[in-house]
């Protein structure tokens, strides 16, 4: 099948599955024309290590940057121009790189001292939050047609005038002075090449790119564990609704991770401590558990299906005996193998399934051999990418299945 030689990285887990390494390891590929973020926002955090050690925690600039790859942020972004700014310091400012769609949404100082605040009244019972506003950000805008978006950077009066509605929504914050705030947004409008949805074609006709995903499958607004979702399609929907063609890479690791509160039926003690991952303030505890082969089945189904795998962390079954396969779920005695999708953006639904997968245990519970093969059997796909470590030389691509 010839996809142009675009491919989409979709995480098909509770996100943290190595998507950053993932699509560093692509660019190393060949020539990329681009990486083009295709939803999400600042709250993303995706590790990528240098052969050489550099390490960066890649938020809105995509996992190319430091091989020189341009990033393009599409409409599906929330833009945060505070948190890019920096992290476009941290990187040595390469501006030069980065296109963004005008109609993108904007992240507000407001938004995020909106969301932190919700986060603090629910106390014990929190959903799980970054702390960066995303998802204040889209439902704001859901309710109010004026929303800030990037193109309003480039008119300080239009600017100024949504920001004030902002921040008046809101009422009185822990935030910042509107006065800073626009400054600091016009700022960012002289340093970004702010461009139109007619700029994509041209990128994509021009050359192989790389979509990179935020989050994953098991947190998708409509497709997740309700209410312990995001506010974004982590799913290949956006990509479809901007590329034609394309090749679906599905990421996963030997291991199932979660960070913060939701169900997580393969949660178990394992002894597998995270570098680049651990508690935090918003996001909750970092958990792990075993491979759910339940739950990524059902990723890979209302992902639209994938072309292939990439499967990360396969140092870790060495270093940790106890890590297993999850085979099926066990609910009230019975055996559950298949995660039964509700009808698309049925909230009521999902609730429902929340609850049950909140009383689910592991069921059968296995240790392959050869962890890649199992995988891609488990999920009926090929595995087209193995990595061993963090950086591109710890991985192993098979090319040709992707038609690169």
């Amino acid at each position: 099948m010839n996809h142009a030689g675009h491919v989409a990285v979709v995480d098909l887990g509770y996100g943290d599955a190595g998507k950053g390494t993932v699509v560093d390891a692509l660019c190393a590929t060949g020539p990329v024309t681009a990486v083009i973020r295709f939803n999400g926002g600042a709250q993303a955090a995706h590790n990528v290590v240098t052969p050489e050690g550099r390490h960066h925690t890649f938020a809105q600039f995509g996992s190319g940057t430091l091989q020189g790859v341009p990033t393009h942020l599409s409409r599906f972004v929330v833009v945060d121009p505070l948190a890019l700014a920096a992290e476009a310091a941290a990187l040595g400012n390469p501006f030069h790189l980065l296109t963004v769609d005008g109609d993108a949404l904007l992240a507000t100082p407001w938004h995020r001292a909106a969301n932190r605040a919700r986060e603090r009244r629910r106390g014990r019972g929190r959903h799980g939050s970054c702390g960066m506003g995303v998802g204040q950000t889209v439902e704001y805008a859901l309710g109010h047609p004026d929303a800030p978006r990037v193109r309003d950077v480039l008119s300080s009066t239009r600017l100024r005038s949504r920001l004030a509605a902002v921040q008046a929504a809101y009422g009185p914050l822990d935030a910042a002075p509107l006065d800073d705030v626009v400054d600091a947004f016009l700022a960012f409008g002289r340093m970004v090449s702010i461009v139109d949805d007619s700029y994509l074609g041209g990128l994509l006709d021009r050359g192989r790119c790389v979509f990179e995903g935020a989050q994953g499958v098991l947190l998708d607004e409509w497709r997740g564990w309700h209410p312990y979702t995001t506010w974004s399609t982590t799913t290949f929907d956006n990509v479809a609704a901007l590329c034609p063609d394309f090749f679906r890479l599905g990421v996963v690791r030997t291991y199932t991770t979660r960070h913060g509160p939701g169900p997580f039926v393969a949660a178990a003690p394992l002894d597998l401590p995270e570098a680049h991952n651990g508690t935090g303030e918003w996001q909750g505890a970092f958990r792990v558990g075993h491979f759910d082969a339940v739950a990524h089945r059902y990723a890979v189904e209302v992902a639209g299906g994938v072309d292939g795998l990439a499967v990360t962390h396969l140092d870790a079954p060495p270093r940790e005996p106890g890590l297993r396969v999850c085979t099926s779920y066990d609910l009230d005695g019975a055996r559950w193998e298949r995660i039964v999708p509700a009808p698309p953006r049925d909230l009521g639904r999902q609730a429902a399934l929340t609850a049950l997968l909140a009383r689910s245990r592991p069921g059968d519970l296995e240790r392959p051999v050869d962890w890649p093969d199992r995988i891609g059997e488990l999920l009926d796909a090929p595995v087209v990418l193995e990595s061993y470590g963090p950086r591109r030389t710890d991985k192993r691509i098979a090319a040709p299945a992707m038609a690169l």
